[in-house]
């Protein structure tokens, strides 16, 4: 379904117009990075990064399992940093602490 709808996007506006509407949406978020307790695997991170996703706000989330780290790139006025810091929480990890880029 995804995969139909991003192609009937690139055909209407082309990769271009893509590629503008995605640099002017960047300059509205803010990327925090949260160091993340509680990764046992590759597994849990990459079902915290498929959660995040799905959350409000959130555009893209990278978390690594080895570093223990976890990268959200969000709406600052769709979501909060407490209400990520909760979700993740909710989703049975430690954050430890924020920074924002």
């Amino acid at each position: 379904m995804f995969r139909r709808k991003f192609v009937q996007l690139i055909s209407l506006v082309g990769a271009g117009g893509l590629a503008a509407t995605v640099a002017a949406e960047a300059s509205d978020t803010t990327t925090v990075t949260y160091r993340v307790k509680g990764f046992s695997c590759i597994t849990c991170a990459v079902g915290l990064d498929t959660m995040l996703q799905h959350h409000k706000g959130v555009i893209w989330s990278r978390s690594s399992y080895p570093d223990g780290i976890v990268v959200i790139n969000f709406y600052p006025e769709e979501v909060t940093d407490n209400a990520l810091r909760g979700f993740i929480a909710e989703m049975g990890f430690t954050v430890e602490e924020a920074r924002a880029t």
